[in-house]
């Protein structure tokens, strides 16, 4: 009898011991502050104090840098389009916060504590697909408003059967044609509930509906955790870190960058050489990336010579008739 008493509150030992190791790994989980965002972006950006927004970060990607279209793709999984970037740092600023921009400072990303595929809004035009950075302070339900479209000037468009290609970057349309196709769309309000980060995504266009377009399969890619910062694609499988993050660290104290530049000292984007930053990426996709980059321009900066250039690639004689028919 002592024996099975002595067995029994060994086991109950483990299971209570179990239990508490649990709630200390789940407790360490969900204590990251933003302070992985202050110190693992600091090598590859500024961090600034600027009005209204707080500390945001400004990336060393030089002045051709557009969110959610410099270096990288889409890709489909369990939780809609996520944007997959090249760069070391695109796990934090293309899944967390917003991007804005400033006429004097360029593109800057608003730290934020939701993890999402791309805060991004969505839209259809015919024979067309186009995403913006979502603005911050803008939430899902009214991105999702028929009125809401943001600043024309940051919309990104391809033809919709080159949604999924990896090389997505070579197939942006010419932004004369932006404001037209922007004109004759419709927002895509397709949404993703996260029950477990008790969440919605934006999930971009629906995978029945690329399939159709593109005429082959879409096979949505597993996503894996990091158990630390970093994303890689390989194997078909997305590895990312995307750990709960809360504003405050768990002494309760507010975080912040180790290096604040002041705003009269920010490098802007032209003064920024971007080709010594560190990249994830392959030498092909780097030459691919540098090339085209030179024909992406930044809100408000396109130059008359620029207005007529067109970013397609040259296109065979069989896909040229099939052109004409869309």
């Amino acid at each position: 009898m002592k024996s099975k008493i002595k067995i029994l509150g060994a086991v109950l030992a483990v299971i209570i011991s179990t239990v508490i190791f649990t709630k200390q790994v789940s407790a360490q989980q969900g204590n990251v502050s933003f302070q992985v965002f202050y110190d693992q972006l600091s090598p590859y950006g500024q961090w600034m104090d600027y009005p209204n927004y707080g500390y945001v970060w400004i990336p060393d990607a030089g002045q051709d840098f557009f969110p959610y279209s410099s270096n990288g793709h889409w890709i489909l999984t369990d939780y809609g389009w996520t944007w997959v970037s090249n760069y070391n740092w695109g796990w934090a600023p293309f899944h967390y916060g917003r991007w804005d921009y400033d006429n004097n400072y360029g593109w800057f990303w608003v730290p934020d504590n939701e993890w999402g595929p791309a805060w991004v809004t969505w839209r259809r035009a015919n024979g067309y697909y186009g995403w913006a950075p979502m603005e911050p302070g803008i939430s899902i339900n009214i991105s999702f408003g028929p009125e809401y479209r943001g600043h024309n000037d940051r919309w990104m468009f391809v033809r919709d059967r080159y949604i999924d290609r990896p090389d997505i970057n070579r197939y942006y349309v010419n932004r004369n044609s932006r404001d037209k196709i922007i004109k004759n769309s419709q927002v895509i309000n397709n949404a993703y509930v996260d029950n477990r980060r008790n969440t919605t995504y934006v999930s971009g266009p629906r995978r029945e509906d690329v399939q159709q377009i593109t005429g082959r399969k879409v096979n949505p890619v597993a996503i894996h955790e990091n158990d630390r910062p970093g994303q890689d694609m390989s194997n078909g499988q997305l590895h990312i870190y995307r750990p709960q993050v809360v504003r405050n660290n768990e002494m309760g104290q507010k975080p912040a960058p180790s290096r604040i530049v002041n705003l009269k000292d920010v490098k802007r984007p032209s003064e920024i050489n971007a080709t010594n930053q560190p990249r994830n990426v392959n030498k092909s996709q780097n030459a691919n990336t540098s090339k085209n980059n030179r024909s992406k321009k930044q809100p408000n900066t396109v130059k008359p010579s620029d207005q007529n250039k067109n970013v397609h690639p040259k296109k065979s004689k069989s896909e040229q008739d099939r052109n004409k028919t869309d």
